[in-house]
């Protein structure tokens, strides 16, 4: 029997940067992410991490690849979602989606409003595709945890709501939001 009490889950981690796929400059965003799921989340987590440039199809391929062939339950990303040309992430993510969540989109805005008065050049997007909930999260490790901590209590309900695993979180950083129906007790190793 298994010490870990909680549910693995696997996590695509997605630096979307044109500079950072060629090594110009060493990417920032994995690392935030990972350092702040590793802080927040009881789950025992498989990371699937990629660094690509600021191109549409691939963009879409990295993360049709995450979701349907990975499996992934959780997918973020960072970068390319302001209004410059090359700033694509959002489009290609909402091209393979199966359904767009609208309100991750309006409460990351609103997160990082309280910082900068540029968030509303933000195109951030979250979609399902299949049982894989994505997510576009701004590319510079101080906004990256402003975004999480500010969103990060819906996801695990929305994950366990498209068949994903039952996400934990240590409360004194982001105290998941679930109904009480959809608590689960506490299992015992």
């Amino acid at each position: 029997m298994s010490d870990n009490i909680y549910d693995p889950i696997k996590i695509g981690l997605v630096t979307v940067s044109d500079r950072a796929s060629k090594g110009i400059y060493q990417d920032e965003g994995i690392p935030a992410l990972r350092s702040w799921l590793n802080q927040v989340l009881f789950n025992p987590m498989t990371l699937v991490e990629r660094v690509i440039p600021d191109e549409r199809p691939l963009i879409e391929s990295t993360l049709k690849q995450l979701a349907d062939d990975e499996r992934c339950s959780l997918i973020l990303t960072t970068g390319g979602t302001g209004p410059a040309p090359r700033d694509v992430t959002p489009d290609a993510t909402v091209a393979i989606a199966d359904r767009v969540m609208d309100g991750f989109g309006e409460a990351m805005r609103a997160v990082s409003l309280k910082y900068v008065p540029t968030a509303i050049l933000s195109r951030q997007v979250a979609v399902i595709r299949k049982a894989s909930l994505i997510v576009n999260l701004p590319g510079q490790p101080k906004s990256i945890k402003e975004t999480l901590d500010g969103i990060f209590a819906a996801v695990p309900y929305c994950v366990d709501l498209i068949g994903g695993p039952y996400i934990e979180t240590r409360e004194e950083f982001v105290k998941t939001f679930r109904p009480k129906s959809a608590i689960r007790a506490p299992r015992t190793g």
